[in-house]
């Protein structure tokens, strides 16, 4: 399986390895790419004077959510009173508002800054006079309105049906959470085998189809998702999941 073949945008990420196990050869940096973990383009981006933070009608345009790793520490979006916020008012609610992903993994949601992004957290909440629903509604109608034009490449290494995003938005692992994008992966891949799913990191969402008889492309892309993950500035999980009717689940050879 060719390493490119599952990168991103024109298969051009740089890679440490082949998921073959050899070297991929080393390639200049590009001065103009972004660091990862900091998205570098938001054209709706607010200026200063709106001051999201504290403003809802800025901050709801600008909230998106991000998949995290299993265990990631917050509030629950469940535990969410609004009544004991106002009570507790002159104190810091600084924990990041948490939510629950699929297999397992949580969700926090971010407001898109210029060059970076801020973790909404309970003091946003108080401020902003909104619910936690608010807060879920924007952040995927948000991520939908992005991913409806967010780019896909698709691409084969004989047999091996692979599709990938990796628009270096910082959005891409997340779009997993969009029932869309999941019938897109699935219309994409599923006829031709078993529809693998890797979420190594933030920045990169791959997914291929595993034939019956083809094991050995099921362990070349669990190697490749864990090697991803283990060298990413902003990890998610290093399992292979697979999209049975729709839904994520982890994935059993």
């Amino acid at each position: 399986m060719d390493d490119t073949a599952i990168g991103g945008r024109n298969g051009d990420r740089a890679r440490d390895r082949d998921p073959d196990g050899s070297p991929a050869p080393l390639a200049p940096l590009d001065p103009n790419a972004p660091v990862s973990g900091h998205s570098t383009e938001f054209p709706d981006a607010p200026v200063a004077s709106l001051a999201p933070e504290h403003d809802w009608s800025a901050a709801a345009r600008l909230i998106f959510p991000l998949l995290r790793p299993v265990g990631t520490v917050g509030l629950h979006v469940t535990d969410v009173d609004q009544a004991t916020l106002l009570a507790t008012a002159r104190q810091s609610h600084a924990q990041p508002i948490i939510d629950d992903g699929p297999c397992g993994l949580s969700v926090v949601y971010a407001i898109a800054a210029s060059g970076f992004d801020i973790i909404v957290n309970g003091d946003h909440l108080l401020s902003w006079g909104v619910g936690p629903e608010a807060i879920q509604d924007a952040a995927i109608g948000n991520l939908a309105a992005w991913s409806a034009s967010a780019p896909w490449t698709a691409e084969s290494s004989g047999d091996r049906l692979l599709l990938s995003s990796d628009s270096g938005a910082g959005w891409d692992a997340t779009r997993i959470l969009l029932p869309e994008a999941r019938a897109h992966i699935e219309r994409e891949l599923g006829r031709a085998g078993r529809v693998l799913v890797g979420l190594p990191e933030r920045h990169l969402l791959v997914a291929g189809s595993m034939r019956t008889g083809d094991e050995e492309f099921g362990a070349l892309f669990r190697e490749f998702v864990a090697e991803h993950s283990g060298g990413a500035d902003e990890p998610i999980d290093r399992r292979v999941f697979e999209l049975v009717g729709g839904l994520l689940v982890e994935f059993e050879p």
